[in-house]
């Protein structure tokens, strides 16, 4: 049985999707880590024909767009690969700390790891217009200028703004929306 209430109802559309690290930690400020994700996003792309609209990765969670026919089992798939690959990450480079702080937020009905990484559910939101992928889209890729890492969404190394960005040829995409 599901613990989440945040169910996919439909295959056919795109999600927009949040994922948090438990307990808030700023893991992805770790560029090994982010780099996991980073791989893996490219791995379900490429080998299970993942639509991936859109990304990015803050210091504790991620946003993206993606669409896939058993979404739900791929996103269960890609949590629980990336989790396994990142606490094998710290404990070869002797991250105690961080483990520590992963032992500790673990829920107790997780009994399968003595570290929890990703908090459970996603928060789906079905997006079947062009205009709340557009909002949507605008929303990912302004996280890293409101929260104040930088000026303009394409400067932030860890998002698909810049991919987007040389789609269109602008020098700042992002300004004429």
């Amino acid at each position: 049985m599901s613990r989440s209430r945040f169910k996919f109802h439909e295959n056919d559309y795109p999600y927009f999707i949040t994922s948090s690290i438990i307990e808030g930690i700023p893991l992805f400020s770790d560029p090994h880590i982010a780099k996991i994700v980073l791989e893996s996003f490219r791995f379900i792309q490429s080998e299970w024909d993942v639509k991936l609209y859109g990304y990015v990765i803050m210091e504790n969670h991620l946003h993206c767009t993606i669409q896939h026919k058993e979404i739900s089992k791929m996103i269960k798939s890609f949590k629980s690969y990336t989790a396994k690959m990142i606490i094998d990450s710290l404990e070869k480079r002797g991250r105690t700390l961080i483990l520590k702080k992963l032992r500790f937020g673990k829920k107790m009905h997780k009994k399968q790891s003595q570290y929890q990484v990703w908090q459970e559910g996603v928060h789906p939101t079905q997006i079947d217009s062009d205009e709340k992928m557009k909002k949507v889209l605008y929303y990912i890729h302004f996280n890293p200028v409101k929260a104040g890492f930088v000026n303009n969404p394409e400067h932030w190394r860890y998002s698909s703004a810049i991919r987007l960005c040389r789609k269109r040829r602008f020098a700042s995409c992002y300004f004429v929306w």
